[in-house]
């Protein structure tokens, strides 16, 4: 499948980008705002969520109802999403909507309300949101994990906040936030579909006027804190124990990123991986573990999570550490990177065959890169990976000193679990 890309910057600096899939049905059209968790200043933590909840709440042209109704009623589907350093407003419909996506999206984005009695409704919603993570171990693990990786600065905060920060976010803060990081400089449109960019440009341009240029937003470095192992237990009577294992990697714009990618896939991805196949199918000691790779501006990290019975929790671990350091004393094998090559592509190409992942694609990119990736770039960089670079990958990540482990279960031997570690 052919897909064109095109991008305009606008007199605001607004980013407007197509990805032109002729032969599609339908279109995916996304608002983008650089800005999300390790933006916030301490005492306000979460409120780049709870504004992206509060535009959902109602404009000076629709109730929230209207919203959804207006989308939902030619059979399309609005939401949205917060992460660390962005924010992304979305909604796909058949191609022909293209323009009612549009006005609702850029409605919300210029004219939300922030009605005082919707505003207290949502904080009492957020705040059972953030109960209801901590009710669920497999979720609240990584939170945890995420504290440990980067701890006392806001990466390391939860996206949702805490209840005594929702509880101190006024209306006035977040009109004061919004006002700051939602400007041209900040924020791209992203549409995927049997569109020409023309015509989206067309579209954009009277409502992107309404638009103040503003700032590009700056965050505090990412620290790494203290060496490892660092050990978090959270002692608590649970039928499973679930752990989330980090280790700091390297940021989103490193070029070992290729290599790294196919260093996870041969360590965790899947079900064919060293680890599922160790953990899972030979010893049958967890349901579900994997690895995956988190991406910052200026750091990362690998992840591995799994849910395990209770008794388990030391064996798992071992092997765990074990596989580690087996990927950091040999170079994997000529038949995992063929097989590690073809994953990663086959799955981009699978993904990208959706308007919405190709929206997807084009709205990370510009974020995080300030330009497109073709895929068929991407798949040279992935061709080009040797055994050798994912083997000096996995010996200079793959070390005690880097790993943070989160648990919760009942264990209480947090000396036990780190001399686990140290085997490392």
């Amino acid at each position: 499948m052919i897909v064109r890309y095109h991008v305009t910057r606008l007199d605001n600096s607004l980013l407007v980008a197509t990805a032109e899939m002729p032969s599609m049905q339908s279109v995916a059209l996304g608002v983008w705002v650089g800005v999300g968790g390790r933006h916030e200043p301490a005492r306000i933590c979460g409120v780049s969520h709870f504004i992206e909840h509060m535009l959902f709440k109602g404009t000076r042209r629709r109730s929230a109802k209207q919203i959804s109704e207006e989308v939902e009623g030619i059979g399309g589907y609005l939401n949205a999403f917060t992460s660390e350093e962005h924010t992304c407003y979305f909604a796909k419909a058949s191609a022909d909507k293209l323009d009612l996506l549009l006005d609702v999206l850029m409605d919300i984005y210029l004219e939300p309300r922030f009605d005082t009695t919707e505003l207290e409704k949502e904080r009492g919603v957020i705040k059972e949101e953030i109960q209801m993570y901590l009710d669920r171990p497999d979720q609240h693990v990584h939170e945890i994990l995420n504290e440990t990786l980067w701890p006392r600065q806001p990466l390391g905060k939860a996206l949702t906040g805490t209840l005594k920060s929702m509880d101190a976010i006024s209306r006035r803060d977040m009109l004061d936030y919004k006002a700051r990081h939602y400007v041209g400089n900040n924020t791209i449109i992203a549409a995927a579909g049997p569109l020409e960019h023309a015509r989206l440009l067309e579209a954009v341009r009277p409502l992107a006027k309404r638009v103040r240029a503003g700032r590009s937003n700056r965050f505090l470095p990412a620290r790494m804190g203290g060496r490892g192992p660092v050990v978090r237990l959270v002692t608590k009577e649970t039928e499973q124990s679930h752990l989330a294992l980090g280790l700091h990697s390297f940021s989103r714009a490193d070029d070992r990123r290729y290599a790294l990618k196919l260093l996870n896939v041969i360590f965790g991805e899947n079900m064919s991986s060293r680890l599922f196949q160790v953990v899972r199918e030979r010893h049958g000691l967890a349901y579900s573990i994997q690895s995956s790779l988190n991406y910052f501006a200026d750091a990362g990290a690998m992840i591995v999570s799994a849910g395990l019975d209770n008794k388990r929790l030391a064996k798992a671990l071992r092997l765990t550490v074990r596989e580690l350091a087996r990927a950091a004393a040999k170079p994997p094998s000529a038949g995992e990177m063929r097989r590690a090559k073809d994953y990663a592509i086959g799955q981009m190409r699978l993904a990208l065959e959706s308007t919405s992942n190709q929206m997807m694609w084009a709205g990370e990119h510009l974020l995080g890169f300030r330009k497109i990736f073709e895929p068929e770039e991407v798949v040279n960089r992935v061709q080009q990976v040797t055994a050798s670079e994912v083997h000096t990958i996995a010996r200079d990540l793959f070390r005690a000193s880097r790993l943070r482990l989160a648990v919760i279960g009942p264990t209480k031997d947090a000396k036990g679990i780190e001399r686990e570690l140290k085997q490392l």
